[in-house]
């Protein structure tokens, strides 16, 4: 747990992270150069002008601003409740992945166990508009990876990344957990529809963030927000990512920092897709299933027994229908990491993902249902192509497409195109 500490004590790490005009790494060069922060204002001003211009030197000699002073008021009041916390880069309890990062800040407000900031951690991102098959791709990886003992590491966004988070609680009390690292201040939640999943993060997992009190979720934060997320990982999968994306943001800032770098690929006509082809060119590891990542990371408590080697894994035939493989089909399954070839006409047993548990029924496609799923493949398709390739009048075709809807088994784009969702 963090180490109490006298409010004065308190006060001055807090003003040093609010002062006006003061960069990060000047902040830390202080630390290095002087002390702790109460030894930095108790610093004369011609010993501070040494380290920093005069103006900055003659602003920490003075009372702090009115502003700053309630601010660290607010945080002080935040941190009289139970299960809120202040980790500074003198704290024992500080993540220690993060002291290996060049740029580490100079503290975290902690809202829930603080404990998982030590865990090994793997990052799971990708984009607020995700499809319906990414999201399930997220949520079925970080379930798996957090029930071999991995804490999943995300950033509160809509999409791949709220997934992310809810896969990682679904493994339950035995799993690693997760961590969500926001870019706005600890008292706050953005986007506010993720509002009842942050509650339930700071129940579970941990709420975390260098911004103060009151700090709103503007743009230029979240690349800071970012580099955290790298930065507390060990490797970062990137599951679905336009070109222009944050993702891949937190992809480069991980591999800069030597963090291992996975990336799910996708149907080559998907927008989404083209962040984690580019990934997978320069080098990101494709990935199909946990499995794949866990032969190169193994697990927090070492190898499992029955994991495939590389070499016995490279043999494998791929996809039944060759080339790129759909984001839908990405994971065929993320727990046992099966890709077996199957026939384009098999009926296959599909587990929806609202299925209660292990022990739910599977739903079994059935006539139309199983002809429609087989023609599917793994691309969005559009209804007039579904019905060339099954040859059903449209009256039976839209009746097939709503029973396999209303069992999560497909999912209807906004472009009104039919996308397989993963099974989980």
């Amino acid at each position: 747990m963090p180490v109490s500490l006298p409010e004065q004590e308190l006060r001055a790490w807090l003003r040093l992270s609010m002062e006006p005009g003061l960069s990060l790494s000047a902040a830390r060069n202080l630390l290095a150069a002087i002390g702790l922060p109460h030894d930095i204002y108790a610093t004369s001003g011609a010993a501070l002008a040494r380290l920093v211009p005069s103006q900055m030197a003659a602003q920490l000699k003075r009372e702090p601003e009115d502003q700053v002073v309630q601010a660290i008021d607010a945080a002080l009041a935040w941190l009289d409740s139970p299960r809120h916390h202040l980790l500074t880069l003198a704290d024992a309890a500080y993540p220690p992945a993060l002291l290996e990062t060049h740029d580490p800040p100079l503290l975290f407000y902690a809202n829930g166990d603080p404990g998982l900031l030590k865990r090994p951690g793997l990052a799971v991102v990708g984009a607020r508009s995700a499809t319906p098959a990414g999201t399930d791709n997220a949520r079925a990886f970080s379930r798996h990876l957090a029930s071999q003992g991995w804490c999943i590491i995300s950033g509160l966004a809509q999409g791949i990344d709220a997934a992310a988070h809810e896969g990682a609680m679904q493994a339950g009390p035995q799993g690693g957990g997760t961590v969500a690292v926001l870019g706005t201040g600890i008292d706050i939640v953005f986007p506010a529809s993720n509002r009842a999943l942050a509650h339930q993060i700071a129940e579970s997992g941990v709420l975390i963030t260098e911004f103060s009190m009151g700090t709103r979720g503007l743009k230029h934060h979240f690349p800071r927000r970012n580099r955290v997320v790298a930065g507390l990982s060990r490797g970062v999968l990137v599951v679905e990512a336009a070109r222009q994306s944050g993702s891949l943001i937190t992809a480069r800032l991980a591999s800069e920092a030597g963090r291992e770098v996975f990336a799910i690929p996708g149907s080559i006509h998907s927008p989404l897709s083209r962040g984690c082809h580019a990934l997978i060119r320069q080098g990101a590891r494709l990935v199909e299933s946990g499995q794949d990542i866990l032969e190169e990371l193994g697990t927090p408590q070492g190898r499992l027994p029955g994991l495939v080697s590389k070499e016995s894994r490279a043999g494998r035939q791929g996809d039944a229908d060759g080339g790129t493989v759909g984001a839908g089909a990405a994971v065929e399954s993320a727990l046992t990491g099966d890709r077996s070839p199957r026939s384009h006409r098999q009926r296959a047993e599909v587990r929806t993902t609202d299925d209660a548990g292990e022990d739910a029924p599977a739903y079994i496609p059935q006539g139309n249902e199983s002809d429609v799923l087989a023609a599917l493949g793994h691309d969005p398709v559009h209804v007039d192509t579904l019905a060339a390739r099954t040859g059903l009048d449209i009256t039976a075709l839209n009746r097939a497409l709503l029973e396999l809807e209303m069992a999560g088994v497909v999912a209807r784009q906004g472009d009104g195109r039919y996308l397989r969702r993963a099974t989980v």
